[in-house]
């Protein structure tokens, strides 16, 4: 059976710290620039510490919001979800998303 493969293509990677006050993806890779398109998808990875997060453009606390582990993955398919994500901690550590644009 043939493999589907996806028409996205990764068009930026970013690294972010997300400290004790809510944070979003960065602009520039979310928006894209003359040389890029906006990003469709995004794969975002959690490393270090725990998050809490939200795609509704309401700001995440540290206990309200989608709960993910060290090692969870979040997928976002579409660009209103991308621009209105938002990420906090939920203890005394920051996390870092490791995080693939797709376009």
């Amino acid at each position: 059976m043939p493999v589907i493969q996806s028409p996205l293509r990764v068009i930026a990677y970013d690294s972010i710290s997300i400290p004790a006050s809510s944070t979003r993806l960065t602009l520039a890779n979310v928006r894209g620039t003359s040389e890029r398109f906006m990003a469709e998808k995004v794969i975002i990875t959690v490393e270090t510490a725990q998050i809490r997060w939200r795609d509704d453009g309401t700001d995440p606390t540290s206990s309200e919001g989608h709960l993910a582990n060290v090692g969870a993955v979040i997928t976002l398919d579409n660009r209103e979800r991308i621009e209105s994500f938002r990420a906090i901690r939920t203890g005394s550590t920051s996390a870092t998303l490791r995080v693939s644009y797709l376009a």
